[in-house]
């Protein structure tokens, strides 16, 4: 968020400045979800991986 914005202009200007604020947020928090998913779908993939490997042999 820009700290030097001024709201106390005109609510009209500051509404639409917190819109489009909003808005960037939204979609960056949107972006940190799916490279949590990624995160997470990766420690899964390792984790399974690692299972696999110790599991001891059976013949």
């Amino acid at each position: 968020m820009t700290h030097g914005f001024d709201h106390s202009d005109r609510p009209a200007v500051t509404a639409v400045f917190l819109a489009a604020e909003a808005a960037l947020l939204t979609e960056r928090v949107r972006m940190l979800r799916e490279q949590l998913d990624d995160v997470d779908a990766r420690i899964q993939e390792t984790a399974d991986r690692l299972r696999r490997r110790s599991a001891p042999c059976r013949p």
